[in-house]
C-alpha cells in the first residue's frame, strides 16, 4: 500500500520523483505529494488530493519545484480520509523534519496523546504525522543526531513502516528506515534513488540495496550506509535487477492489464524454462532433500487474494499427485488460529510482491513453530524471498495493473512443477506420467497464445453484460478454483457483484438468488465432474439464468445447455486452470472497459497489500 520515492543527486528532483510515482500509482492513488530541498533553502512541499496528474499540474510536471534532494508519496488511505491535510509528506511545524511513510502504526493514538502532552499539535488524522513528530521529540530530547532519533522512534513504535525522512540540518541527505514494509535503495554514480517497488527506479538504475527489517539507511548522492538498531554500521551487497525497464511501460496497449494478459505466454514460458532443465524439474536453490520430501506429513499453503486461489488449485493438484494432505489458509487467518505444525510440515507462502503483510507474518509464525518454509514469489530479494527457508521464483516480470494476471499464471505453473517433482520423489507417479505432465506444461504458453487470438468473441459477449448486476460462477474441483479467480477478477475491476460457488452447493441456498437473465458461468474442464456440473447448470437455467459454458474442446454437448460457450485447448485436467482463466480475465477486462472504469487502478484497491 502507498508508494514512496526519493532522490538525491545533481538533477532536479521533482520531475524524477513524479516519474517514479507514476510507476507506483497502482500502490495508492487517493492523494500524492512532494517535498524538495535546494541546499539550505526553505524546503517546498506540495500536496494534492486525488490522482497523481493533479499534483503534476500543480507543479507544472515538477518544473516549479527547485532542488536536487526530495521525497514523494502516493497514498492509499488508512488513517484519515483522502485530503490534502492527510496527504504525505508530513512535517514538523517548523519544517525542520519532513517525512513520508508506508504502513500502519498500531499504537499511534497512544503516541499522539504523549506528544500532545509534550506540547505538539497535529494538522492531520494520520499515523504518519505522529511518527515524524516522534522523531523530532527524540532528536530534541537527546540531541544525538538523526540515526539515534530514528532508532528510538522505531523501538517505541508498534506496527509496520517504511520511512523516508529529510532533516534541515542535513540538507544533502535522506534517512530511511524499515520494518515489514518494502523499500529499495538504488545507487548510480553521483545519484541515489529510493522506492517502495522496483518499477519506480528501473529507468534510472538496476543496482539496488535491499534494506532489511529494523534497519536504517543514511543516504547521500551516490552513496548509502546502513545501520542496525544498535546503531552499528552493517555491510550490504548491491543486487542487480534483471527486469527490463521497458517491461513496465504499456507498449502500445490501452491498459497495463491488457498488456499483462498478453504477456502471459512469455511469463509462463520463462518460468517453465527456469525450473525445467533438460526435460526434468530442477529445484535448484531449494534445500529440501528427497528424504525430507518423503517424510512430509502435510503441507500448508498460505496466501491472500488471487494467490490464495492459486493455493486452492494447488491443493487439488498436490494432493492428487503426491497424496500429501494439503490445507490452504488465508494469510490473514493463519496465525490467529494457532496452527498445528511440525518439522515434517511444509508451509508454502505464495505472494507476487513477496511483501504481503499477512503472508509475511504467517511465514514468520510457521518458522517459529518449526515448520519448513517455501516462498513462491516474483520479486527477487523481497522479504518473503529472504526469510523463507527456500524460494521458488516466478518470472512474471513487473506487474503494474492492480488486478493480477501474469503473476497468477506463473504461480500456477511453478506450483504444478513442484507437485510433479514431489509426486515423482514419493513414487506416486510413474516415469511415463512424469514425462507426460511435463510435456503438457510445456505446451501451455502456445495454448495461451492461441486463446488470446480469439479475444474478439469474448469482447462481444462482455458488451452484452456490461450492465449486469450479479454474476455467478459455478464449478467443481479445479473448476471451482477457476471460478474463484474469475469471480474476483469480475468484481475487482468491473464492480459487478459476483460470487463463485462449488456447483454442488447451489441447492443449499444459492439457487434462490437466480432470477431471469442472471448470468451464470459454468466451468467444465474436469472430465470426471463434467456431467455433475452440467446437471447444476440445467437447474439454474430452468430458473431463468443465462448460461455461459467454459469447457475444453471436444465437450460440444455443453452447447445443448449453455446459451454461449467458450472453448479452451485440451490439457491434462490438473493444469486446466492455466487455460480456462484466460477468457475470464478478458471478460472482466472488457466489461470494465465497456463501463468506462479505470481498469488498472480500481477504486479502493492497491497492488501490494503491505498492511494488515
Amino acid at each position: 500500500m502507498c508508494g514512496i520515492v526519493g532522490y538525491i543527486g545533481t538533477q532536479q528532483a521533482a520531475p524524477i520523483l513524479l516519474d517514479g510515482l507514476s510507476k507506483l500509482e497502482y500502490r495508492g492513488y487517493d492523494s500524492a505529494g512532494l517535498a524538495v530541498r535546494d541546499g539550505t533553502a526553505e524546503p517546498e512541499i506540495v500536496k494534492a488530493k486525488g490522482r497523481l496528474k493533479i499534483l503534476s499540474e500543480k507543479t507544472n510536471n515538477g518544473e516549479t519545484m527547485i532542488g536536487s534532494c526530495g521525497i514523494g508519496h502516493t497514498r492509499w488511505a488508512t488513517h484519515g480520509e483522502p485530503s490534502e491535510d492527510n496527504a504525505h509528506p508530513h512535517c514538523t511545524d517548523d519544517r525542520s523534519i519532513i517525512g513520508v511513510h508506508n504502513g500502519i502504526i498500531d499504537n499511534y493514538k497512544e503516541l499522539r496523546e504523549k506528544l500532545v502532552r509534550k506540547g505538539y499539535s497535529f494538522h492531520s488524522e494520520t499515523d504518519t504525522e505522529v511518527a515524524i513528530k516522534m522523531v523530532d521529540y527524540y532528536l530534541r530530547k537527546y540531541n544525538m543526531g538523526p540515526i539515534d532519533a530514528i532508532v528510538r522512534t522505531m523501538v517505541r513504535v508498534r506496527g509496520s513502516y517504511a520511512l523516508a525522512i529529510m532533516f534541515k540540518e542535513y540538507p544533502d541527505e535522506i534517512f530511511v528506515a524499515r520494518k515489514d514494509s518494502p523499500m529499495i535503495i538504488g545507487v548510480e554514480e553521483g545519484e541515489t534513488y529510493i522506492a517502495s517497488d522496483v518499477p519506480a527506479i528501473l529507468r534510472y538504475t538496476r543496482n539496488v540495496y535491499y534494506i532489511g527489517n529494523n534497519e536504517i539507511g543514511r543516504l547521500g548522492a551516490g552513496c548509502a550506509k546502513f545501520y542496525n538498531l544498535d546503531q552499528e554500521e552493517i555491510q550490504k551487497e548491491l543486487t542487480e535487477i534483471k527486469w527490463d525497464a521497458e517491461a513496465a511501460e504499456k507498449g502500445g496497449f490501452e491498459h497495463f492489464m491488457m498488456k499483462e494478459i498478453h504477456e502471459q505466454p512469455k511469463a509462463v514460458q520463462d518460468t517453465i524454462n527456469a525450473i525445467i532443465k533438460d526435460g526434468r524439474v530442477s529445484l535448484e536453490g531449494i534445500s529440501l532433500t528427497e528424504e525430507e520430501i518423503l517424510n512430509l506429513r502435510d503441507i500448508n499453503i498460505v496466501a491472500c487474494g488471487s494467490a490464495y486461489h492459486v493455493g486452492i488449485t494447488l491443493q487439488y493438484v498436490i494432493e492428487d499427485l503426491t497424496r500429501i494432505p494439503v490445507r490452504v489458509e488465508l494469510g490473514s487467518e493463519f496465525r490467529y488460529r494457532k496452527p498445528i505444525l511440525s518439522d515434517n510440515t511444509l508451509v508454502i507462502v505464495i505472494s507476487q510482491s513477496g511483501e504481503t503483510a499477512d503472508s509475511l507474518a504467517a511465514l514468520r509464525e510457521a518458522k517459529e513453530l518449526g515448520a519448513k518454509t517455501l516462498g513462491i514469489v516474483n520479486v527477487i530479494g523481497s522479504s518473503i524471498a529472504r526469510e523463507a527457508d527456500n524460494v521458488l521464483y516466478t518470472l512474471a516480470g513487473p506487474e503494474i495493473a492492480v488486478a493480477t494476471t501474469k503473476a497468477y499464471s506463473t504461480q500456477l505453473v511453478a506450483g504444478y512443477l513442484l507437485a510433479i517433482e514431489f509426486g515423482r520423489v514419493r513414487g506416486n507417479i510413474t516415469e511415463e506420467q512424469y514425462q507426460n505432465f511435463i510435456a503438457d506444461i510445456q505446451k501451455l504458453p502456445r495454448q495461451i497464445e492461441g486463446l488470446l487470438e480469439e479475444q474478439e468473441r469474448i469482447q462481444w459477449f462482455a458488451s452484452k453484460f456490461s450492465n449486469a448486476h450479479d454474476v455467478f460462477f459455478i464449478g467443481r474441483g479445479v473448476d471451482y478454483a477457476i471460478c474463484l479467480e474469475g469471480s474476483l477478477k469480475m468484481k475487482e475491476i468491473s464492480y459487478v457483484h459476483s460470487e463463485a460457488y462449488a456447483a454442488g452447493e447451489l441447492k443449499h441456498g444459492t439457487i434462490s438468488l437466480i432470477e431471469d437473465g442472471t448470468l451464470v458461468v459454468g466451468s467444465l474442464t474436469q472430465p470426471d465432474l463434467f456431467e455433475k456440473t452440467i446437471s447444476n447448470m440445467v437447474e439454474v437455467k430452468s430458473r431463468g439464468a443465462y448460461l455461459m459454458g467454459l469447457t475444453s474442446y471436444g465437450n460440444y454437448s455443453v452447447e445443448d445447455t449453455a446459451n454461449f460457450t467458450v472453448y479452451v485447448p485440451r490439457t491434462d485436467p490438473h493444469f486446466a486452470n492455466s487455460l480456462a482463466i484466460i477468457p475470464l480475465q478478458l471478460m472482466a477486462y472488457y466489461i470494465s472497459v465497456a463501463k468506462g472504469l479505470d481498469v488498472d487502478k480500481p477504486r479502493n484497491l492497491a497492488k501490494s497489500v503491505t498492511v494488515e
